[in-house]
């Protein structure tokens, strides 16, 4: 098996529904387009991340919304050291259809109170129901691994909440732990690295913003 020596993980660049959540009412979450702000981080990243890999070999996967499209582009990422595919399963978390803002407030605002991984949005998703798609797509991750010439590095670009579950399941972490991170800012990265001892460890941590609650004996 070759594993990769780093594994990247992007959130994408600024959109317009970060900065005004009423144009999800006109426009659908998948079409949103960066802002000439996300452009830029997305090219600042893009040369922290051309610098850290180098003439090295990468794997790219993308999610299918518009947003994370611009951010990959963004990042002038050179041509023949790129293999990328577009991933589905590393999506944003859905949120239904159209969404009327006040009726999303308030459902962020149960969701809070209920719990991140659990709440399911209405005609939407869970954090679970992300959870479990990103776990088939590590399995699918994990299979290209069998390639002896798979690249030294994996960049994945997606959204925020993606990432935190991607590094749950990764890492194991519980639900309480899930719970208590926040997402990383626009075009921020976080970097499983390939350490002496044949474990993945994160480059560094998710900010916190709250202390894990226990479940039970099992924490």
């Amino acid at each position: 098996m070759s594993r990769p020596r780093r594994i990247v993980l992007l959130r994408h660049g600024e959109s317009e529904g970060n900065v005004d959540d009423t144009v999800y009412e006109r426009e659908p979450d998948h079409a949103l387009s960066l802002t000439a702000k996300g452009r830029d981080q997305a090219e600042r990243a893009g040369e922290l991340l051309r610098e850290l890999f180098g003439d090295e070999r990468i794997s790219a996967y993308v999610s299918p919304y518009r947003r994370a499209h611009q951010t990959f582009r963004a990042l002038k990422l050179t041509p023949g050291r790129v293999r990328v595919r577009e991933e589905p399963r590393l999506r944003e978390q859905d949120w239904g259809n159209w969404q009327e803002r006040e009726d999303v407030r308030r459902q962020k605002a149960y969701r809070d109170a209920y719990g991140h991984f659990f709440y399911r949005f209405a005609q939407g998703e869970s954090g679970a129901d992300v959870y479990d798609r990103v776990g088939a797509f590590l399995e699918s991750l994990w299979r290209s691994f069998e390639d002896p010439g798979h690249p030294p590095n994996v960049l994945l670009v997606t959204h925020g909440l993606t990432m935190r579950l991607f590094c749950m399941r990764w890492l194991h972490w519980t639900v309480a732990e899930f719970e208590c991170l926040s997402n990383p800012g626009n075009a921020e990265t976080r970097m499983l690295v390939l350490g002496s001892d044949g474990r993945y460890h994160l480059d560094r941590p998710f900010e916190r913003w709250c202390t894990p609650e226990s479940y039970g004996f099992t924490d």
